[in-house]
């Protein structure tokens, strides 16, 4: 194992690197938490397309967690969950559009790729700041794997905008 994190300089603050870490945990939680989310919607969804998209992302979201855990071993720390409030209230938010829309309509896939577009952008940003502090603490091969996911993560988010604007949204609103 990798030694810990270490700040870049004497005038680097470890409270960068005790943020670094924490969120680290945030996003861990996130992602594991996704993970078990995706099935249901992928289940929930009308359209062979979304639920072939959210099949994939169930895939690479369990490799976002093999490469957090990854992450975590490189900087020398325990991988260990911390409760992530927006991911939860996320997850919340899809439950209720799935409980809230009809059953084989496509308003109803217009609303999860709603709900999953949200997540997208919150992973975006966690990954996109994650990255950016990874670089400032030194952390070359970290950066690079969290750019890895930030990339994915911006792939999904234009798979899930090309189906709403292919034809989901158009058909959802010819919906009686």
């Amino acid at each position: 194992m990798k030694k810990k994190v270490k700040p870049v300089s004497e005038k680097d603050s470890p409270a960068l690197t005790e943020l670094f870490v924490d969120s680290l945990k945030d996003i861990y939680w996130a992602e594991k938490h996704l993970a078990k989310a995706l099935p249901k919607l992928s289940k929930a969804a009308t359209s062979e397309e979304l639920k072939a998209a959210f099949d994939l992302h169930t895939t690479e979201t369990q490799t976002h967690v093999e490469r957090l855990e990854q992450v975590f071993e490189l900087i020398g720390e325990k991988a260990a969950a911390k409760k992530c409030e927006a991911m939860e209230g996320l997850l919340k938010e899809s439950d209720s559009i799935r409980e809230e829309t009809e059953k084989g309509t496509l308003v109803r896939d217009c609303g999860l790729i709603l709900a999953a577009q949200k997540v997208e952008h919150y992973e975006i940003a966690s990954y996109g700041g994650l990255r950016t502090l990874a670089q400032k603490l030194g952390l070359t091969e970290v950066a690079d794997l969290l750019q890895t996911t930030l990339d994915e993560e911006g792939t999904t988010d234009q798979k899930l905008t090309e189906l709403a604007e292919g034809y989901v949204n158009d058909e959802a609103a010819q919906e009686a």
